[in-house]
């Protein structure tokens, strides 16, 4: 027997025997995994400036703010119940090691049954958040979003550096598959990274010149807000001129086939960002992301 349900005007049906009655409906519709928000206040492995640990509050504020409204672009309502879940924040003053913070944390969501929207925070998260991914997803792709590869051996120093993350990544065999659309910072080194990790690079020349990433899940998408030219996000600590509208990246998200596991918004800093514009955007790009999340349900 086919159930029907909805969350906001969206329409979903989940397939049970046709003996189920209502109450072990409700209990097999109370198990379907949620979009969780999980708030990353951390920087530290930030390089030029700092201000990307003020970010998840900001972004919350603009997700709830009474100027706009909950509702993705496909008439999912993110306030109705059973929708979206927000576990709060990572509390880093009280680890002594911030990644380890954030897999724990990242475990503590799927544990629950549920599927992990991180904000940023600096992109050096990212690696911790598929440490905590990866033992529960055999075959991953991982879509970055982003104007710079991060891929770096080592950036002043530091491996764990925001400059990093997909280096580590790939080295420790976290994903099958890493695609990066939207780069315009290339640099020889990280040329070769990408060779030597079969990264597939999408850069700006290549999406102008109508080249699109075909991805398949499940998959994990990481979203810099410096992939957006700078005039749509100026609140970052490295624009980057020559990027994606926010039209073209809500055009990624909601082309995009799930599953989807995950998803990160980092590097919006707020100290960047006057009018609170980048905040907006980063709202307005998790609203989808949760979309997302449930129209690979239906």
């Amino acid at each position: 027997m086919c159930l029907g349900f909805s969350r906001g005007r969206k329409k979903y049906s989940l397939e049970l025997p046709s003996a189920t009655s209502r109450a072990e409906f409700l209990k097999a519709l109370a198990a379907m995994p949620i979009p969780t928000l999980l708030g990353l206040p951390y920087d530290a492995a930030s390089s030029f400036v700092r201000g990307a640990a003020h970010a998840p509050a900001k972004i919350r504020e603009a997700l709830h703010s009474l100027a706009g409204n909950h509702w993705s672009e496909s008439l999912v309502d993110t306030s109705a119940a059973g929708v979206m879940r927000d576990a709060g924040d990572v509390d880093f003053w009280r680890s002594d090691d911030p990644r380890q913070a954030v897999q724990d944390a990242i475990e503590h969501v799927i544990a629950a049954g549920d599927i992990p929207i991180s904000l940023g925070g600096d992109h050096s998260v990212t690696y911790p958040i598929l440490r905590a991914i990866r033992p529960h997803e055999p075959r991953l792709t991982i879509l970055q979003l982003d104007a710079h590869p991060d891929l770096y051996d080592e950036f002043e120093g530091n491996r764990f550096s925001h400059a990093c993350p997909f280096a580590r990544i790939m080295e420790a065999n976290l994903a099958d598959r890493l695609v990066q659309v939207g780069i315009r910072t290339m640099t020889g080194h990280q040329r070769e990274q990408a060779e030597r990790f079969g990264v597939e690079v999408i850069d700006m020349r290549a999406w102008e010149s109508g080249v699109r990433p075909s991805v398949q899940g499940p998959l994990y998408i990481s979203i810099d807000l410096d992939c957006l030219d700078p005039a749509f996000a100026p609140g970052v600590s490295h624009p980057e001129p020559g990027g994606f509208s926010v039209r073209d990246v809500i055009g990624i998200i909601q082309e995009t086939q799930g599953p989807l596991v995950g998803a990160d918004v980092v590097e919006c800093n707020p100290n960047a960002d006057a009018t609170g514009l980048t905040a907006r955007v980063a709202a307005k790009l998790i609203k989808e992301l949760v979309a997302s999340v449930h129209a690979a349900s239906r």
